[in-house]
């Protein structure tokens, strides 16, 4: 079936009155569409992360990919590994795609910064200076439109109140804790850090005790948690003596950086959680 009104719209009423999960693999945005459709329709419906899909069909020694097989495997990946439905929420979802766009942006404007940098001939230096500014003024609009959406939004409003009232965290962490974990609040500490990518993960065997690294987690979350624990280490006195206390244990100054991290996606579930602001 076409992914447009008319398909989504056959797909729904071909399951109509029966009681069905649907699973989805993220793909790129292409896929809200129908999740927004089909929870519409009152099905339950299960986004899955692809790369995970493709490692499990290697370990399940199926190679070749086609449509097809590509819907076999979802399928028995959603079987095999246990997950939790999507429950859309329109104004995380417009957050998340704010959120998205600017740090887009913000990465083309890096990139046109370093571009510039090396430029000798005066009209490109003159067209990229021009490009920097036109880059600039959109990034400062998205911050007025995230601001404004934030604020038109009681859920919204009320979360980011509350994690800014974190000394260290301001408006960028925030929008990205709001956009891409939509899950804050919800989890136990060590669920939110694993989630995060900033949890220390076991790597032993027998008698061996490897060094504990972090693994996986949501890069676009994570790069803007490190800038903020690295201000948190100077202006969040908890936080600061913490620092300062693993790096005269010995601690390398990134692992260091990493622990800080935890502490603040944990400090921010548990506020979220227990529905208050930040307290000494």
């Amino acid at each position: 079936m076409a992914n447009s009104t008319g398909g989504r719209a056959q797909l729904a009423q071909r399951f109509a009155g029966r009681t069905v999960q649907f699973v989805a693999e993220a793909s790129g945005g292409y896929e809200r569409a129908v999740v927004h459709d089909l929870c519409s329709a009152g099905f339950s419906v299960r986004i899955v992360d692809p790369r995970k899909v493709r490692l499990f069909a290697r370990a399940s020694g199926r190679w070749a990919k086609n449509d097809k097989l590509d819907a076999q495997m979802i399928l028995a990946y959603a079987r095999a590994i246990p997950g939790t439905e999507r429950r859309p929420d329109p104004a995380q979802e417009r957050l998340a795609e704010l959120a998205t766009y600017r740090r887009q942006v913000l990465a083309e404007q890096t990139m046109v910064a370093n571009q510039a940098e090396t430029l000798r001939d005066p009209e490109l230096r003159r067209l990229t200076n021009r490009r920097l500014a036109s880059l600039k003024a959109h990034i400062a609009r998205l911050d007025k439109r995230i601001a404004e959406h934030i604020e038109t939004s009681a859920s919204l409003r009320d979360k980011a109140r509350m994690v800014l009232s974190i000394p260290g965290v301001g408006p960028v962490l925030c929008t990205a804790l709001l956009a891409f974990l939509p899950e804050l609040g919800q989890l136990s500490r060590h669920q939110v850090a694993a989630l995060v990518g900033v949890a220390p993960m076991d790597n032993d065997s027998g008698r061996r005790k490897g060094a504990r690294s972090i693994y996986g987690g949501r890069p676009a979350l994570r790069s803007v948690l490190y800038m903020a624990a690295l201000v948190a280490t100077r202006c969040n006195p908890p936080l600061a003596t913490f620092y300062s206390r693993l790096r005269n244990a010995g601690k390398k100054p990134k692992v260091a950086i990493v622990a800080v991290m935890r502490k603040l996606i944990v400090l921010a579930n548990a506020l979220i959680r227990d529905q208050r602001i930040y307290g000494p």
